[in-house]
């Protein structure tokens, strides 16, 4: 791991004990909009962006989602990096970088902003007419992607309806703080009662799910949304990683009988399989992450099969996307 420092890469790291114990993840950087029209400054066009991903990152996740199901991987080029994350931050896989011939990401970030302080993440949405970084904020990028490019992808489907948006805002509430990125707040945690505070929120939201998906086929009624989508790239890691290596061990995802259908249903939708790359997925966490692992040894289990029925038919037919 490392960062950048005023535009030159180090491997020094804030201090965790200033935050007691807790995981704090910074925020995003780079927060421009693609829009339609170009009011922005950005404007969508096929051939234009360029996404920067890793198939073992959630937030990255989400965006090869989109990119898929909105029928945009022809207008949207990608670059994916190497699973392991280690001195030299993200790498480029295989050094196969046709948009900025970088090695690694925080190359990338220099580019962008040569006096860039912060890290070097992915997603980034990058604009190959303006030669900088439009985003780095993965729940903005899937946004963007939703809407900006109906005029190129498909515009039949819209995850981010209006007449939803304040229960999708709401569920995202929950799911972001305690589920997406509860998994690190318990696995990054460096004090006995950060990992406990984290481990009751990750559970009491799980539970919440549960039983809201007991009720009806999706996070908001009977249709796919954002709110599925940004939460199906942990349900996928939880069983593989998260249980282990974060420590996140009251129960597995295969232990809730109405999330684990429901993970399976979204992964069995047209074109989300081949976004899912568990041997990505635990080759970084494991390997990557030496303060939690120090051995790096990644393990062959579990035996897990996403393609298995589901049951989320019993609440009827999904409702069109439109």
């Amino acid at each position: 791991m490392g960062m950048l420092v005023d535009g030159k890469w180090t491997t020094e790291m804030p201090d965790a004990r200033k935050t007691g114990g807790r995981f704090v993840r910074a925020d995003a950087a780079f927060r421009n909009w693609v829009t339609a029209d170009g009011s922005s400054g950005f404007k969508a066009e096929a051939g234009r962006y360029h996404l920067y991903v890793s198939h073992a990152c959630p937030w990255a996740h989400r965006t090869m989602i989109y990119r898929a199901l909105k029928g945009l991987k022809d207008a949207i080029s990608v670059t994916v990096v190497e699973p392991l994350m280690l001195e030299h931050g993200w790498e480029i896989a295989d050094g196969n970088d046709p948009v900025n011939g970088a090695a690694c990401m925080h190359q990338v970030y220099a580019k962008a902003k040569p006096d860039y302080t912060g890290r070097c993440s992915v997603p980034v949405l990058w604009d190959k007419e303006k030669q900088t970084i439009v985003s780095n904020e993965s729940s903005e990028i899937i946004r963007m992607l939703n809407s900006a490019f109906d005029g190129i992808g498909d515009a039949g489907l819209d995850f981010y309806p209006e007449p939803l948006r304040m229960e999708i805002d709401a569920i995202n509430e929950l799911t972001y703080e305690n589920i997406n990125n509860g998994v690190y707040k318990n696995g990054f945690a460096t004090a006995q009662d950060a990992y406990e505070n984290a481990f009751d929120a990750l559970f009491d939201a799980l539970d919440k799910c549960e039983a809201r998906l007991a009720e009806q086929r999706y996070l908001v009624g009977d249709r796919i949304t954002e709110a599925d989508w940004r939460l199906f790239p942990t349900l996928v890691r939880f069983d593989p990683v998260y249980v282990g290596h974060f420590k996140c061990n009251l129960r597995r995802i295969a232990d809730y009988p109405n999330l684990s259908n429901y993970t399976r249903e979204l992964y069995q939708v047209p074109g989300v399989a081949e976004t899912v790359h568990l041997d990505h997925i635990k080759t970084h966490y494991y390997a990557s992450h030496l303060g939690v692992n120090p051995t790096g040894i990644v393990p062959k289990g579990p035996e897990i099969d996403y393609t298995a029925p589901h049951d989320r038919e019993r609440f009827g037919k999904a409702a069109a996307a439109e």
